[in-house]
């Protein structure tokens, strides 16, 4: 599982980062529709995940439980001003925040990914939520973060 994870994640990167670096940094300003982010922004929203998500994976090592805090997603996105970041700059940030996190869970042992957690909050911080009575997984937590990404990018090929 663990050398899979990291791989799967650098699959998605590497797949997404060419498509990225064809739309133009007038093209990536644009929202795909009002009230939607831009592709910076999505992106943005992409590093914001990667950072807090890093932290989260990290403290997974050292900790029995999966509870980390959540964070206001709109309200990064929003302070940070993406849409006024250089587009290839945002494309290169992520994409090296996620092949750090390729390269952390790569050396993650299998047990540590598959080891049950009986304390977790994935019914609230996971994009696709998992019950709090039922016991949870690093490895559910870190496909979840790569479904996530992979979502997200698929929004902005669907422009």
């Amino acid at each position: 599982m663990t050398a899979s994870l990291g791989a799967r994640l650098r699959e998605s990167v590497d797949a997404a980062v060419a498509r990225l670096a064809a739309i133009s940094d007038d093209d990536a300003s644009q929202p795909r529709a009002a009230g939607k982010w831009s592709p910076k922004e999505v992106i943005g929203h992409l590093i914001d995940s990667a950072c807090n998500n890093h932290s989260r994976f990290v403290r997974a090592t050292l900790d029995d439980g999966l509870e980390f805090p959540g964070y206001d997603q709109e309200a990064w996105v929003k302070a940070q001003n993406y849409v006024s970041a250089d587009w290839s700059d945002l494309v290169q940030l992520w994409r090296e925040y996620n092949l750090h996190i390729a390269r952390i869970v790569d050396g993650m042992p299998r047990e540590l990914l598959e080891k049950p957690r009986a304390r977790h909050n994935l019914d609230v911080i996971a994009w696709k939520t998992l019950p709090r009575d039922q016991p949870a997984t690093l490895g559910y937590f870190i496909n979840d973060y790569i479904d996530h990404l992979e979502h997200h990018l698929a929004q902005i090929g669907n422009r």
